[in-house]
């Protein structure tokens, strides 16, 4: 008999990156076990996993771990590449241009938000760049139901940060970046990535306790709106 495999995923419930990472399991149907982490007292297994970063996710599988989510990911899809739907496309270019997009959202898209609602200096600048790189999104988009074309794959996960949390930062703040009228087709995209039976099931349960967070987070930084 075939020993049985132990999948470990050190997270923090409500992290846009951890989410990644429950997205790709469950859609994998991979059992793993969630070790919730507290990043203001790091456990010591999360230094030992991670001594680079230190941070989460971790995926730690057969006590091999893995850091970053987006490597994971890959990880995943490859590890698992029978069980369930593939994550990244199989043609080449597909690949790359998943790939590319998923780096657009981190290295662009998802800091030119933060910066839009956290900072007060060039606030109206950040505001307006955010809006244009949603723009590349809603371009790439096309007429898909998502990123993927009519499944859920690598770079919606990628966005779910967009997906999920940007509608509670908005109102939070009281102010919109993505709109109907601006993104309608990223707008919709949000509505079927939330309601995709997956992410339904691994989603945080409260809206109003992240609602909360962005809230005292505007107070701090003084942008809410008036």
């Amino acid at each position: 008999m075939a020993e049985a495999e132990e999948v470990k995923h050190f997270g923090v419930k409500g992290s846009p990156l951890s989410l990644r990472v429950d997205i790709a399991l469950r859609l994998k149907g991979v059992k793993s076990k969630f070790c919730e982490e507290d990043l203001q007292n790091k456990s010591p297994l999360l230094i030992k996993y991670n001594p680079v970063h230190k941070k989460v996710p971790v995926l730690v599988h057969n006590e091999k771990p893995i850091a970053e989510s987006l490597v994971i990911l890959e990880y995943i899809d490859e590890t698992w590449k029978h069980q369930g739907p593939p994550i990244l496309p199989q043609d080449p270019y597909q690949r790359a241009n998943a790939r590319f997009w998923a780096s657009f959202i981190d290295e662009k898209c998802s800091p030119a938000i933060c910066k839009a609602y956290w900072e007060i200096e060039g606030h109206e600048k950040a505001m307006e760049e955010a809006c244009e790189l949603l723009q590349f999104l809603e371009n790439e988009l096309k007429d898909n139901k998502f990123f993927g074309g009519e499944t859920i794959g690598f770079v919606d996960m990628a966005a779910s940060f967009i997906g999920y949390w940007l509608r509670p930062i908005q109102e939070a703040v009281g102010v919109e970046v993505l709109t109907k009228e601006k993104c309608p087709k990223l707008y919709d995209w949000c509505d079927e990535f939330v309601s995709h039976s997956v992410v339904k099931e691994v989603l945080p349960p409260n809206k109003e306790t992240l609602i909360a967070f962005f809230l005292g987070r505007c107070e701090s930084t003084k942008l809410l709106a008036k």
